[in-house]
């Protein structure tokens, strides 16, 4: 009963916080699974996104510029990930650590300390909720709202031309070079769309938590790709509506089976642990699947 009791406790804020990686989940999403591109920018466009919005929040800014900024702060961080793979022919895996190393430094010229604390400063959650942010139930509304507007954006832009012409050159770069697209610019242009949302997933958490700090994005690659991988299994079929939602619902329930881990009596620094285990027995679950079928036909 006690496991029980302590699951249900940590289900308001397990799901609040899945609401707020779901941010980046989609950020990571993009690279991997639209453009077939691996990427690491996300744990240098996270904490970025966080220090600016920190930085500027402490110093007065209104809260959408100061949202406003670090996303854009994200997208400068994957396009500079991108015009390294691209211009210098670097492997976007070397040209994301060489990004998000350099970002380490960033963030303390930004914040001018390791961390920022927003404790008495107003946030999304003070000014839509209350003084003290609300609850985790009612943080998970707002979230839940934004991120359908997200979905609901994404979905309506990769329908249109561009968005077309992106998908295509994630599917055959190839194919997409002989009908005239410009491989270059859109590689630029995914990243950097990749890069800002994680960087608002870094801003939003900053506001969550009421602090960042330097190191808040480690694992959060693994975070989002365990997320992703997750959607994909429970969402059936190959449309775009499920590649979407795909990491939304992956890090909700992702979020779900950690508080189901604390409850069992696992440590926080355990969940990193058993993080890793669970994308590495995705990642080889096809394969042990193709080995089951072959051995069953024999």
């Amino acid at each position: 009963m006690d496991i029980l009791s302590t699951y249900y406790n940590l289900i308001p804020v397990s799901l609040a916080q899945g609401a707020v990686y779901a941010f980046v989940a989609i950020g990571v999403m993009i690279p991997f699974r639209l453009l077939s591109l691996p990427d690491l920018t996300a744990e240098g466009s996270f904490p970025l996104g966080a220090a600016v919005a920190a930085a500027l929040l402490a110093n007065g800014m209104g809260i959408m510029p100061a949202m406003g900024l670090a996303l854009l702060a994200g997208a400068l961080a994957g396009a500079l990930t991108a015009v390294i793979h691209v211009f210098f022919k670097v492997t976007s895996l070397l040209a994301g650590i060489i990004v998000l190393t350099m970002m380490f430094s960033i963030n303390i010229r930004v914040m001018g300390k390791p961390n920022t604390a927003l404790f008495s400063h107003d946030t999304l959650f003070t000014i839509l909720l209350n003084a003290d942010g609300g609850t985790p139930i009612t943080q998970f509304a707002v979230l839940s709202v934004m991120l359908a507007a997200l979905c609901l954006l994404l979905y309506w832009f990769l329908h249109t031309e561009l968005g077309l012409a992106l998908r295509a050159v994630g599917s055959n770069q190839t194919m997409a070079r002989a009908q005239g697209l410009s491989t270059t610019l859109y590689i630029i242009a995914g990243l950097a769309g990749a890069g800002a949302l994680a960087a608002l997933g870094g801003s939003v958490m900053a506001q969550y938590q009421s602090y960042a700090d330097v190191n808040m994005g480690v694992g959060v690659l693994v975070i989002g790709l365990a997320a992703t991988i997750l959607g994909e299994a429970i969402l059936r079929g190959s449309t775009l509506a499920r590649q979407i939602l795909a990491p939304v619902v992956g890090s909700l329930l992702y979020f779900q089976f950690v508080a189901i881990a604390l409850s069992l009596g696992f440590k926080p620094s355990d969940l990193k642990l058993l993080t890793g285990l669970f994308v590495l027995f995705a990642l080889a679950l096809p394969m042990i699947r193709s080995k089951f079928k072959r051995n069953s036909s024999r």
